[in-house]
This record gives structure tokens, sequence and C-alpha cells, in this order.
């Protein structure tokens, strides 16, 4: 039987479930004098979670990180969803799946590191950034040729929204 192509499941997805450190962002912690952790995150990678939103797709967050500023930036896209002091990953996904009714087919996650190893082995598409962990790259159906935290998020989202015809729709028309 011959393997599909990560294309041909993206007309399905109507979900994306993503980490944050090393896919959001680069993984690089800055520490401040008072101990507090800095992080950045793409602008691009905001702009498409959310055009995701306004297209009307499911958008959570699932991170073993705890940091409050992640929160603030992610709801300031719209992002209700997440998860944050996740360690078992799993349990936070069917919580938000059994929540908002949606089946493992459909959603698109996107990790980096050991971690995500379980949850991806059971999503309809695993994906991942071009600079994951090996064992990540071998599950993923697809890797983004962007590194985490530089666009490899806005990458899949983009790649869905054009396949299901729903990325920015008619330009000329909204900037005319």
């Amino acid at each position: 039987m011959e393997e599909k192509s990560y294309k041909e499941y993206l007309e399905h997805i109507t979900t994306f479930v993503l980490d944050v450190d090393g896919v959001l962002t680069d993984g690089t912690i800055l520490l401040t004098t008072n101990g507090d952790m800095l992080r950045t995150m793409h602008v691009k990678d905001g702009f498409a979670m959310k055009t995701a939103i306004d297209a009307g797709y499911n958008l959570c967050v699932i991170s073993g990180g705890s940091n409050e500023g992640v929160r603030k930036r992610l709801n300031g896209l719209g992002i209700t969803d997440i998860y944050l002091s996740a360690h078992n990953k799993i349990d936070q996904l069917n919580d938000y799946m059994k929540k908002n009714n949606i089946k493992l087919e459909n959603v698109l996650y996107m990790g980096d590191d050991i971690p995500d190893y379980p949850v991806m082995k059971l999503v309809g598409l695993p994906t991942c950034p071009q600079d994951a962990v090996p064992e990540i790259k071998a599950i993923s159906k697809y890797i983004s040729h962007k590194n985490g935290g530089k666009g490899c998020v806005r990458d899949v989202i983009e790649q869905v929204l054009k396949v299901q015809k729903k990325w920015n729709g008619n330009f000329d028309a909204k900037y005319d």
C-alpha cells in the first residue's frame, strides 16, 4: 500500500494544535537579572494563527512551559484554548477534543521534541519544524522548511488554508 503524501491530509484539517518552545519560539530562553524568562515569537506565525481563527479553524496550544507572558501573547491573537504546564499532553489534547467534538484525523499537531512524541503518534497530521529532534522528524508526515520560531507555524497553516481555499480570499477586494 502506497504511503499518502502529506498534502492529501491537508483538506481534512479543522484543528491546529501547537507546542510553544521550539515551535512558536526558537527554543531560546533569555534570562533577566531578576530571573524572568523571555522568549521571542515570529509575527508571521501570529498572523497565520489569527487568520486561521478568523477563518473558523480550531486552534489550541499545549506547552510544558508555564510562562504567563505566552498566554497573554496568544490571548491577544484570539487563542483561548491554552494549556500551560502540560506534562502529559495527551490528557490536554483529549480534554480539548472532547470539549470541541474534534476527531483525531482532523488534527494537525506541530511539535519539536520528545514530550510531543506520544501526542503526535495519535493525530491525523503530525508535523514539525526543520530543526526538530530526529525522533520527531521520523514520525512527522510533514517537516517544515522553516525552523521553530522562524515561521514554521505560518508555513503549515498557510498550506492548509490554501488547499481549502480559505487563505485570505481576494486580496484586491480587501485593499482597493
